[in-house]
């Protein structure tokens, strides 16, 4: 069989970045100055008038939700529809996700941990969609202790899924000095941010780093599968008794939970294979 490595060439990311930090380090005030937030609040926490007045400024809005299913549908919504917006934000993650595992809990129990296994089914379905968002995207959590040995405080970290950090390409600590605020980076993909260092905390700084038109180019919108092609894809498995697990790694190398999620593009791919696949039997026939 030939290989199949194709030469590697640099794409233009979009920005994934976690911030995370104590109560009142700025967290949401330095998220909210990106180019046009579209904030998703979820601790009610947005409302006072110097985050209102950012918001107007910046053209941005806000959604306030303590729902997970909601998150999830507001999400798709700027996955899949044309608007005006470039920035998502997420404020703070910390909450739905403790919400979350308490309505998995009383969904499965606690026993071995089910309920943690059963809220981050949500979570992995919640990471596939921002990866495929062509926004830039800041989500923000609470901070916690991490202990090491005999229980002793060995610094910060954030306060939600424990695997959250993999999305991103950037990780920050937010900490704030009298009045300054500055960034520690906790994980980077990015050559401008080094591992290890602070930096003032602001937007202007990150988009020199980033690159200001990464961050304020307009996002397209995604079309997914129509409902012919899913007709067409349900009807060519069922007629070809593919296994199960074909279609779940079909399902997992597009970022999706079902047929409806999956791009309109990569349904083609799949009705093209099949239909191939017809084809070639009915020669070996």
């Amino acid at each position: 069989m030939p290989l199949r490595g194709k030469k590697p060439t640099t794409i233009e990311k979009r920005l994934k970045a976690l911030f995370y930090g104590s109560a009142g380090v700025g967290k949401t005030f330095a998220a909210i100055q990106f180019p046009r937030p579209y904030l998703i609040d979820t601790e009610r926490g947005a409302e006072n008038d110097q985050y209102v007045k950012i918001l107007n400024e910046g053209g941005g809005a806000i959604f306030q939700t303590t729902c997970f299913d909601e998150l999830i549908n507001e999400v798709t919504a700027l996955l899949t529809e044309k608007h005006e917006f470039k920035t998502l934000i997420i404020d703070p993650l910390t909450t739905l996700y403790n919400d979350l595992l308490d309505t998995s809990a009383k969904k499965v129990g606690t026993e071995f941990g089910r309920h943690y296994g059963e809220a981050n089914k949500s979570m992995k379905h919640l990471l596939n969609l921002l990866t495929r968002l062509d926004m830039n995207v800041i989500i923000t959590s609470h901070a916690k202790n991490e202990y090491g040995d005999d229980m002793k405080v060995i610094g910060q970290t954030f306060d939600c899924y424990k695997k959250l950090d993999y999305l991103f390409d950037l990780v920050f600590r937010i900490e704030k000095r009298d009045l300054e605020r500055f960034g520690f980076i906790q994980k980077t993909r990015i050559p401008e941010f080094e591992e290890g260092q602070y930096f003032p905390f602001s937007y202007e700084e990150i988009a020199k780093r980033y690159g200001k038109e990464v961050l304020e180019r307009d996002a397209k919108p995604q079309e997914l599968a129509t409902k012919e092609q899913i007709n067409e894809v349900t009807r060519l498995v069922e007629l070809l008794n593919v296994p199960q697990e074909v279609v779940s790694k079909w399902l997992t190398k597009a970022k999706s939970e079902s047929f409806e999620e999956m791009p309109k593009e990569t349904m083609q791919t799949c009705i093209t294979w099949l239909k191939d696949k017809i084809n070639t039997n009915e020669e070996a026939a």
